[in-house]
């Protein structure tokens, strides 16, 4: 089974393996004060260009999502986010167990625009009953979205002008950020990422790590206790020094940008395939997922040799599914998939 389900299917990256190894048997602190984390935080932030930012290392992108939340929101206080949103579907309602409320509104391609942040302040402030419906305080989007698509430069301007003329906090979901800053289309800059958003995460879990996220606070309001939450979200790792050398593995040498690269330019070779074959795609993007819309016939031949996810019925001959690549997909398997489904549509 050649598998296009997800882009966390394989272990880790060898260097990443190779760093763990040859510093298993050194003596570290615990819960990431040792001094792999400590040279991972300084690497991240030469890259990000945010010296007075804060790093910590979290366990999974859930656990940096309801822990970025519960530190940002007071108890009357919700977050906005796309209806595609991943804490909006994803999360198995880990964001409302903390005690706050998704506010969703209608996703465009994906993202969330500025003017929809203003739309929905504006509404909330001029509800005479406001007193008793959930306060907007945080804008959640991620880069690349659910969709795959990006945020401009202009975009994450406007959004993030919006939310510090509306005194709310900007966060980033970077799960498949390195898919994002490596596309063709892309105009961001993790500096970009820093002095736009409040806090935004580097994913490592999707993109060659064992497991792992790097949260970068900019906010000095978010930076108060946050260990303690971190602690009491479930998100801290007494072998934080894993977390530490896995991300000193991906930013030393570039190893995180030229993994994503791969894993964009195996996209698109797979999109290519797609197209001609028929196939249309669903939204136009040059990251690592690639929605497009499969006659029934053909999935299930395609189902007995590849792995994809079901995204949504199109029509009564036609569904919607979803396809991951990973900074370990090869060459071969999408020319092999290419090669499998011009067959299959003919």
């Amino acid at each position: 089974m050649i598998r296009f389900y997800c882009d966390y299917a394989e272990g880790a990256h060898p260097a990443i393996l190779d760093k763990l190894a040859q510093t298993n048997f050194e003596q570290t602190e615990g819960y990431g004060e040792d001094r792999f984390c400590r040279q991972a935080r300084e690497m991240i932030l030469a890259q990000c260009q945010a010296p007075g930012a804060e790093v910590h290392f979290l366990m999974g992108g859930t656990q940096a999502n309801l822990t970025v939340i519960a530190a940002a929101l007071r108890p009357h206080q919700g977050v906005v986010a796309t209806d595609t949103a991943h804490i909006s579907g994803h999360e198995t309602g880990a964001i409302e167990a903390c005690g706050h409320k998704v506010l969703t509104v209608p996703n465009h391609d994906g993202k969330l625009s500025a003017r929809q942040v203003e739309q929905l302040w504006c509404a909330h402030q001029e509800d005479p009953t406001r007193e008793h419906t959930v306060k907007p305080g945080m804008v959640y989007i991620s880069n690349p979205t659910e969709l795959g698509t990006l945020y401009s430069l202009k975009e994450l301007e406007e959004l993030s002008a919006t939310c510090r003329t509306r005194g709310l906090l900007l966060y980033l979901d970077g799960a498949r950020l390195g898919y994002g800053l490596a596309a063709a289309d892309n105009t961001l800059s993790l500096p970009d990422i820093a002095r736009l958003c409040d806090v935004f995460y580097i994913g490592g879990t999707k993109q060659g790590a064992l497991f792992g996220e790097a949260v970068v606070i900019t906010n000095s309001r978010l930076k108060e206790d946050f260990r303690y939450l971190i602690k009491q979200r479930g998100g801290m790792l007494a072998k934080g020094r894993l977390l530490g050398e896995q991300f000193l593995a991906l930013f030393e040498d570039g190893l995180y940008l030229r993994l994503a690269r791969h894993a964009d330019e195996m996209a698109d070779i797979l999109r290519d395939g797609l197209e001609q074959a028929g196939c249309p795609l669903m939204v136009k993007s040059c990251t690592n997922l690639i929605f497009a819309v499969l006659p029934d016939k053909a999935l299930g031949k395609l189902g007995e040799k590849y792995s994809f996810s079901y995204y949504q019925r199109v029509d009564e001959e036609h569904c919607a599914v979803r396809f991951c690549t990973s900074w370990a997909t090869t060459r071969e398997q999408v020319e092999a998939f290419s090669r499998d489904i011009l067959q299959e549509t003919r």
